[in-house]
């Protein structure tokens, strides 16, 4: 890890310039100089590790447009959300590779869109190699542990094999992170020796332990109390709030951090990253947002040196150019 700057991570990729998750994402995100790329990862029905954002993939493969999958559409309550699309515990890895990797967000940018149906869908093996031929990092995302728990996978396992296999296991250019602390305690007790992070919304409590505690669910603020955070520490590396803790705005919009957590928590031995840099006026907080309306570029820099400031260990971008250019510089 750079000892003068933060980890600059490739979130999916380059998401800002080609569609997520896509070979030709991470492929712009390493030749633009990022320390590390991000996949997240959900399993298929014969428990291959797939990289997508979400396992309802309605929106960002063309799916959609297969006719032949016409009757996996359903509706499904993941972490409390109804969603009604396709599913990747549905299908195995064979029909996975069948189906093309689209723009999820394509009203915010249709450049990206414009690459659709391009590249297929990846395997997190797929991913791995990439970065290793790359000589980038890796910071793994597991996402819905406690969903697909129920659904009769071992994510922990998955993962676990995934990258023994892959020669990853103990691989000092990993992470593994999450936002539900019991997949990652699973990892510890399976042996893992790399860096662990907990990954911290605005706002609510991880599913996981909104399942297993009900209302007594420890929620994310409470993980940046100092007691919280004393408890991070026994059993995390790391932590990864939104930004939007980490800039501490204002009721009109304007930035008043950096946060006091974030010293507080490196005090602990935890290091502390913070996701999602994006130039988009959507994406920025009100008072750095600009003319031209949610897909444009607003004043980013000026929100991204409050996060410069706060001394992190690591940022996730969109836009891995502008993202070495402001943070690598």
């Amino acid at each position: 890890m750079p000892a003068d700057r933060p980890l600059i991570i490739g979130h999916r990729g380059a998401p800002g310039y080609l569609p997520e998750h896509s070979r030709s994402s991470y492929a712009r995100a390493i030749a633009e100089g990022v320390d590390a790329i991000e996949p997240d990862v959900v399993p298929t029905s014969d428990g291959v590790l797939v990289v997508r954002h979400e396992n309802e993939i309605g929106s960002t493969t063309d799916v959609s447009r297969h006719p032949e999958f016409a009757g996996r559409r359903r509706t499904a309550v993941v972490d409390g959300d109804r969603l009604n699309g396709w599913f990747t515990e549905d299908f195995t890895w064979a029909e996975l590779q069948t189906l093309r990797c689209r723009e999820r967000i394509p009203a915010l940018r249709p450049g990206s869109a414009a690459h659709d149906d391009e590249d297929p869908v990846l395997r997190l093996r797929d991913v791995l190699d990439l970065a290793r031929a790359g000589g980038v990092g890796v910071v793994l995302e597991i996402k819905h542990a406690a969903f697909f728990a129920r659904a009769g996978f071992d994510v922990a396992a998955l993962v676990e094999r995934e990258l023994r296999d892959a020669a990853w296991w103990d691989d000092s250019a990993l992470v593994i992170e999450s936002f539900e602390p019991l997949v990652l305690q699973r990892l510890r007790e399976r042996g893992i020796r790399v860096p662990l992070v907990q990954l911290i919304e605005a706002e609510g409590a991880p599913w996981d332990l909104r399942e297993r505690d009900g209302t007594d669910a420890a929620s994310y603020a409470s993980m940046l109390t100092p007691a919280g955070l004393d408890a991070l520490a026994r059993d995390v590396d790391g932590i990864s709030p939104d930004k939007r803790l980490v800039l501490a705005p204002d009721r009109r919009g304007r930035a008043q951090g950096p946060a006091e957590f974030i010293g507080q928590a490196q005090q602990r031995g935890l290091r502390v990253f913070t996701w999602t840099c994006r130039p988009e006026n959507r994406f920025l907080l009100p008072a750095f947002r600009g003319p031209g309306g949610p897909a444009a570029f607003g004043d980013y820099a000026r929100e991204w040196a409050v996060l410069r400031d706060a001394a992190l260990d690591g940022v996730f971008v969109d836009h891995p150019d502008l993202g070495v250019a402001f943070f690598g510089a």
